[in-house]
């Protein structure tokens, strides 16, 4: 499916899932866009969508907000049986605004809020909580998507639009490097693809990928954010090497995975332990890469193992970058099976 942050060029209505109580298809914060032809994104399918979408376009010529409850089980025969809740927004010139400057800016934190009643309403905050554009009360922001009533009792739909957290710093622009970056350019992440050779590179590159034609490809161990995935590709054995050796060194690395077979990690290890880096470190090396069982070594279907491979990594980081209690803890490392995903 499109993002729902595409301009569609058209008149179209924003929908976001409000609150969701109990199971529902899609969590809080989940949107997508529809014009009087198309539809961007998805809320989940099925019929609580195909009534979304009715709806929607009902409103592309009237109401400018409307919040419905459905209940699934009882109203639209869902198995989830929840209730979800719906914030419906004609996309007028403030709302158009914002969502163009969330275009722009999609690599950083922004908070909107939009009034649920009374006369529409739309303001969006920076990542510090400063208004760019449009005005609301006070709110949270280390929350969720989630309702909350100002002093005077009307209530705003607060947004949290947020960044991708996780970062992949890629080595290579083979077949490979660019089968695994073409999966990657619909999931949540930013990538910085790096290679030697500029004309390796594609003439059109995803909006979540920043090329780096380096002749120093080490260099951009030490410019990727803290906490990062690293993931070596090359067409060099020896660069191949080097970038192991600067990666493992760097003590904030999250993860780090390294193309080649159980040889070309015996290989590496040698050379590592005699370069004296840390055995934990080496052992934590994933080589060879992607999901145990998927033998094929076609690039498609190296970057469908990865990229599966990936997610499940950034899963676990996001779930460690959330206070738990000790037996939810528990329950997430027996999950987790044996894997170790952290360098």
């Amino acid at each position: 499916m499109s993002d729902w942050l595409t301009d569609p060029s058209a008149p179209s209505v924003l929908i976001t899932v409000a609150r969701v109580e109990g199971s529902g298809p899609r969590e809080a914060g989940t949107k997508m866009l529809v014009t009087a032809e198309r539809e961007f994104d998805t809320i989940g399918g099925g019929h609580l969508e195909m009534r979304a979408i009715d709806i929607a376009r009902e409103m592309l010529a009237g109401q400018a907000v409307r919040y419905e409850r459905f209940a699934l089980g009882p109203s639209l025969g869902q198995c989830c049986g929840g209730v979800v809740y719906l914030l419906f927004e004609r996309v007028d010139t403030r709302l158009g605004a914002v969502l163009a400057t969330l275009r722009e800016r999609r690599r950083e934190d922004c908070w909107r809020l939009t009034a649920v009643d009374g006369p529409a309403a739309v303001a969006l905050f920076d990542m510090h909580g400063q208004p760019m554009s449009g005005s609301g009360p006070e709110f949270a922001r280390d929350r969720g998507a989630h309702l909350m009533q100002d002093a005077s009792g009307r209530r705003w739909m607060v947004d949290p639009i947020l960044a991708p957290r996780a970062h992949l710093t890629l080595f290579g622009a083979g077949h490979v490097g660019a089968a695994i970056v073409r999966a990657l350019a619909a999931l949540p992440c930013t990538v910085t693809w790096v290679d030697e050779r500029e004309d390796m590179f594609p003439a059109d590159i995803p909006a979540n990928v920043t090329v780096e034609a380096s002749e120093l490809p080490e260099a951009c161990v030490a410019e990727a954010p803290p906490n990062s995935s690293y993931l070596v590709l090359t067409h060099n054995h020896a660069l191949d090497q080097r970038l192991t050796e600067t990666i493992l060194q760097r003590q904030d690395a999250y993860w780090f995975g390294l193309i080649g077979s159980k040889t070309k990690r015996m290989q590496f290890e040698h050379r590592l332990q005699a370069k004296g880096i840390d055995q934990a470190r080496i052992d934590a090396m994933v080589c060879p890469i992607g999901i145990a069982g998927i033998t094929n070594k076609a690039p498609a279907v190296i970057a469908a193992s990865v990229c599966a491979q990936l997610l499940g990594v950034w899963e676990q980081q996001d779930a460690e970058r959330m206070p738990k209690p000790l037996s939810q803890t528990a329950t997430l490392l027996r999950a987790a099976g044996s894997t170790q995903y952290k360098v």
